[in-house]
């Protein structure tokens, strides 16, 4: 009987032994957070207590993630269990969600709220003369003299990574009908392009960086479309970043054996963050580079 079958011949709750991982992880966070504090503050002990943070996260990450693993891959898991990792992964993208939302808000009232307002009548009069509602702008920070800008333009490179993003997406379904058929080159290669993809698509967003502060004079500092440009399109970076490791893992997953086409949720949790990933550039791509 397989680890899958097995998995699925009882129908109970597991419930894991107590762990030390939680306190591994509340250790990295502390000292992730105190040196990232410290080194803002030029203090000599932040960079060894942010590092530290990273070395002992990284130790809870693949300690802990590869616990559960080895309970998954041993048939330890029943449906139940199943259940609510689905609930649970899908309640973290649904935070993702909420964590865009409240940028891609941010972006609106800025753009659609504060900037018209402050060009305005009285408004304009009496707290910065001169100031019009254009989009994009510097905000009243351009009337003190600020260095102007260009705006990164849709149809170079943003519209090169939305290419590719979607491609990465059919890969990872193809991938995925891989699994469901027990076509193991299928889904090894399926994999393997959408990780290939994904690292392209951050290359070229590395490389839209230097452009923009090198040649386009456009900066985090360049007003209210800058901070705003930067904290969308770098967010989402470090989430493709993020999905392109846990493909990876899936990748060397299936390469050691794991996974069936009837015991797979750790290839879809990846599947669905990825998906997630895709549906957010899409949106970015017309209301930041686009409009």
């Amino acid at each position: 009987m397989s680890h899958a079958t097995a998995s699925r011949s009882f129908d109970h709750y597991f419930v894991p032994e107590p762990s030390k991982y939680p306190i591994f992880g509340s250790i990295a966070l502390l000292l992730f957070g105190a040196g990232s504090a410290l080194w803002l503050n030029d203090a000599p002990a932040g960079p060894w207590l942010f590092f530290a943070g990273i070395a002992i996260l990284i130790y809870m990450l693949f300690g802990w993630f590869g616990q559960v693993v080895r309970e998954s891959e041993t048939g330890q898991y029943g449906r139940r269990v199943d259940v609510s990792f689905r609930w649970s992964m899908g309640w973290f993208i649904f935070s993702e969600v909420m964590f865009f939302a409240a940028f891609f808000g941010a972006l609106f009232y800025a753009r659609v709220l504060s900037v018209p307002w402050l060009a305005s009548g009285d408004n304009e009069a009496l707290l910065w003369q001169g100031f019009t509602s254009t989009w994009p702008t510097s905000g009243p920070y351009a009337q003190s003299g600020a260095d102007p800008f260009t705006p990164m333009g849709a149809w170079g490179i943003p519209a090169i990574n939305t290419l590719i993003l979607l491609t990465s997406g059919v890969t990872l379904t193809w991938a995925h009908y891989g699994l469901l058929g027990n076509k193991r080159s299928q889904l090894k290669l399926g994999l393997l392009a959408t990780i290939v993809l994904g690292a392209i698509f951050i290359a070229l967003q590395a490389y839209e960086y230097v452009h923009a502060y090198a040649d386009l004079n456009l900066r985090l500092d360049s007003g209210i479309y800058g901070s705003t440009f930067f904290l969308l399109t770098g967010f989402h970076g470090l989430h493709v970043t993020i999905g392109a490791i846990m493909l990876a893992v899936m990748l060397f997953r299936v390469m050691a054996g794991h996974f069936t086409p009837d015991h797979h949720f750790g290839f879809e949790a990846a599947a669905w963050y990825w998906h997630f990933v895709d549906v957010v550039w899409l949106i970015l791509f017309v209301v930041v580079y686009w409009l």
